[in-house]
């Protein structure tokens, strides 16, 4: 927050008021909301969960020379692998803060949503810690998509809802409009709100809000030293988006070492999305709920409208239709570049990947290494010794009923066209203005 240059347009309540801490602090623990509202540049990390990090944290920093030889390019390219996690991904590192919090505050359950699994499984795991139980609403495509996802949440203790479903009024609207809704994450946004709201669980969110991604920048703050290391510094950090939780927490520290001028590079920041739910490249930057039922305060985003039913595409976790407001900001000022991929594309690089270097990168990941190979690639034509650092944010082995889909040529590349999209976000803003925001 202090790093961007500006204020952050505010969060609206329904009637057009900016949103007060206490008007949180229903859903967050309360230190969550003073940390979401803070302008300190250093928060310390509590002792009870640095010493969880250390399970798994550092992440290493791994050079893909192999990937390198394969593309015959000058480019170096470096994965900061987070699939050494328990859970398999970044989300813990979110995930066990948050659930401390609300322990330390008393509760007894936290409720969540999860796209492909990763959230979810980091929330299940973070409650088996602290003793706290877990509901977590799973988008149904997902849920039928990745059935390992939901027994690894059950072994950790959790409750794992198909979403929509018929436990919310949220889940029951969505469910009557359509029997078989594949869901999305702003609804399964919603059915956890309002789960919490009515029963007083705490809710715990996976992305999007700015203490959510100052949790994440542990990622980033070890990537710089690590870099180092190896006598480099990127020239490009390229990360996959949904709400925005992984790349940012890769390319903040980075982002503050520029502004700072400190930045031994004119490093530029790459942030990558499926083309079948485009929030940056072809959405618009306005004010539009976080969730679908429209139970949030309004926050101006790059947004595709929260009314958008996003295709069943196999990258759960970024099947989102808005994006963080930080990086939503950045992108508005061109200081953060986007560009979306065709889920086609993007699992042929992850294969390339798994090929060379041996990981199977999680479907989301695998956004960030297409973007990687195309930069590594346009270096090689211009013959540019270019250093490119990616985000790997999580293993793909629980995800290989897409990969399967992919090698059998199942895979399906629906994608909005600028028509549809134009037409559906003129009847959100309509929507929007009705609530008296403009």
């Amino acid at each position: 927050m202090p790093d961007l240059g500006g204020a952050l347009p505010p969060y609206l309540r329904p009637d057009g008021e900016p949103v007060r801490p206490r008007d949180l602090e229903v859903l967050f623990a309360r230190e969550l909301v003073r940390q979401e509202f803070s302008q300190e540049r250093w928060i310390p990390i509590p002792s009870e969960v640095r010493e969880i990090y250390l399970t798994w944290r550092p992440t290493p920093l791994v050079r893909a020379r192999r990937l390198e030889e394969a593309l015959r390019t000058p480019a170096r390219i470096y994965y900061k692998y987070e699939g050494v996690s328990p859970p398999g991904s970044h989300k813990p590192n979110t995930a066990v803060a948050q659930v401390y919090y609300a322990a330390r505050e008393g509760a007894g359950r936290v409720t969540t949503e999860t796209g492909a699994g990763q959230w979810g499984s980091a929330v299940a795991f973070a409650g088996s810690l602290f003793r706290v139980k877990a509901t977590v609403y799973m988008t149904r495509s997902s849920y039928l998509q990745k059935p390992y996802r939901r027994v690894l949440m059950e072994l950790w203790g959790a409750e794992v809802v198909p979403s929509p479903s018929d436990r919310t009024e949220a889940g029951r609207k969505f469910l009557s409009e359509d029997p078989n809704h594949p869901g999305s994450l702003g609804i399964a946004i919603s059915e956890a709100i309002e789960d919490a709201v009515r029963s007083g669980a705490r809710y715990v969110l996976g992305s999007v809000l700015n203490f959510v991604l100052m949790h994440q920048t542990v990622i980033g703050l070890e990537a710089l030293e690590q870099i180092r290391y190896f006598d480099d510094y990127p020239d490009y950090v390229v990360g996959c988006v949904g709400g925005g939780s992984s790349f940012s927490g890769l390319f903040w520290p980075f982002y503050y070492e520029k502004r700072a001028g400190k930045a031994e590079r004119d490093v530029k920041f790459i942030a990558v999305e499926p083309a079948a739910v485009p929030s940056m490249t072809m959405g618009e930057y306005t004010y539009d709920f976080g969730d679908t039922a429209g139970l949030t305060p309004l926050i101006k985003m790059y947004t595709v409208g929260h009314t958008y039913k996003p295709p069943p595409i196999h990258a759960g976790g970024l099947r989102y239709h808005g994006c963080a407001p930080t990086l939503s900001l950045l992108v508005s000022r061109g200081e953060v570049g986007a560009v979306a991929y065709r889920q086609g594309e993007v699992f042929e690089a992850a294969r390339l990947f798994a090929q060379h270097e041996g990981i199977v990168p999680a479907p989301e990941s695998a956004h960030a290494v297409k973007a990687a190979v195309d930069i590594a690639l346009e270096a090689k034509r211009e013959g540019r010794p270019v250093t490119i650092l990616i985000n790997m944010s999580g293993h793909g082995l629980l995800d290989l009923q897409a990969y399967d889909e992919y090698l059998r040529g199942a895979l399906a590349d629906v994608v909005p066209t600028a028509e549809e999209l134009a037409a559906h976000l003129a009847r959100v803003r309509e929507l929007i203005r009705g609530k008296g925001v403009r």
